[in-house]
């Protein structure tokens, strides 16, 4: 894999005081990546994404969003006329191996143009997104939604990153981004009547570290609501989130990861919460929840993947972005937790090598949790 990213920018990678002597030496070793780390006290190793970062990282998306085959749909077949091609069922969101990995490409091509209006072949990216969400492709996926088995498709995963890619766009000030946004609405409509159609019905949120975790669900869906004031949807958000999760209290972190974990249960929850509470009230709930987040000396093991051609066990990558989000989300404003910044950054700059020139288990989703991880570095201050 060194082999493949060697074109691509250098870095010393900065480790923590945490790493065993084996992790240091592996860290020294490592002489590519994707971003420039920051040496700035009291945060070490601070990955940044930087202008080269981003160009190695749109070339992920760009390589899949179009790509049809191979293609695990998760469709419910309801006769012989539902027994169409990828992109017959989903003219935007077929490429990418599933259609929320496609959502969540397109995404990152979104962010990647609005953080780097300078980027490598901007006008050809900005042209392959207008192709696929236009108008017409977009009526399609809505209409798929209609089907009488479909309703719950993608529920809440793909909702979730359906509402972030719609966040994104919204929040971007460029001619490009207002067109995308206008031909996705009627989808993003759709997705938000979804939420505010289920979650009253949902009694018990669903814990598991994939797809279906009802706090990362919701977590994306409040950061949406909150971008466009949407207050039905943000007060929704909030009260089911309480409902769910107020009383929780000594989440097990040591259970996880689970075997192929791409997502923190209880990291996940707590970043939640960090959303819909106050911080004093937030602080008096983590002290109860996440008791030993507040040690100074508090260590969490990256998970680490033994095959990366698994297209389950690649999944642990994942789970490092996703734990290094939440963690700098807890952080976030919060000065007795900055401690926490240094095991997100430790997560980020474990698993960034592994995401390119790999095999196309990981290939075709882990930029999207690289981006999003990095992007939760910008807060540090």
């Amino acid at each position: 894999m060194k082999k493949h990213i060697a074109l691509f920018i250098t870095i010393t990678v900065l480790t923590l005081s945490c790493n065993t002597k084996k992790e240091k030496q592996q860290a020294t070793e490592t002489k590519t990546e994707l971003v420039s780390a920051s040496q700035s006290k009291p945060i070490l190793g601070i990955p940044k994404l930087d202008l080269k970062g981003a160009n190695t990282l749109a070339q992920l998306p760009m390589h899949c969003i179009n790509t049809e085959y191979p293609n695990k749909l998760n469709q419910t077949i309801g006769g012989d006329d539902d027994l169409k091609s990828p992109s017959a069922l989903h003219p935007a969101f077929y490429g990418c191996f599933d259609w929320h990995s496609s959502v969540h490409g397109h995404w990152s091509l979104v962010s990647l143009l609005k953080q780097f209006p300078d980027i490598d072949n901007a006008d050809d990216i900005k042209n392959q997104l207008l192709n696929n969400i236009s108008k017409e492709n977009i009526e399609s996926e809505v209409q798929y939604f209609y089907g009488k088995h479909n309703t719950s498709y993608e529920r809440t995963y793909g909702w979730a990153w359906l509402l972030k890619l719609a966040e994104e766009l919204h929040t971007w000030d460029d001619e490009t981004a207002q067109t995308l946004e206008t031909n996705l609405q009627p989808l993003t409509d759709l997705i938000v009547g979804k939420y505010i159609e289920f979650l009253p019905k949902l009694n018990y949120p669903i814990r598991v570290g994939e797809h279906t975790n009802t706090a990362f669900g919701l977590s994306f869906a409040f950061d949406y609501a909150l971008s466009v004031n949407n207050e039905t949807l943000k007060n929704l958000i909030t009260q089911r989130a309480k409902d769910f999760y107020l009383k929780d209290i000594g989440c097990p972190i040591t259970w996880g990861p689970s075997g192929f974990d791409f997502l923190s249960p209880c990291l996940e929850e707590a970043a939640l919460m960090k959303r819909v509470l106050s911080i004093e009230d937030f602080k008096v709930w983590l002290h109860e929840f996440l008791p030993q987040l507040k040690d100074k000396n508090f260590k969490l093991e990256t998970g680490k993947v033994s095959d990366r051609t698994d297209g389950k066990l690649v999944h642990l990558d994942g789970v490092n972005f996703s734990r290094a989000w939440s963690l700098n989300k807890i952080a976030e404003g919060l000065p007795e937790y900055n401690h926490l910044k240094n095991i997100a950054n430790h997560h980020i700059n474990y698993s960034l090598p592994n995401i390119v020139g790999d095999s196309y288990e990981g290939g075709h989703w882990l930029g999207s949790f690289a981006i999003y991880a990095l992007n939760s570095t910008a807060k540090i201050k």
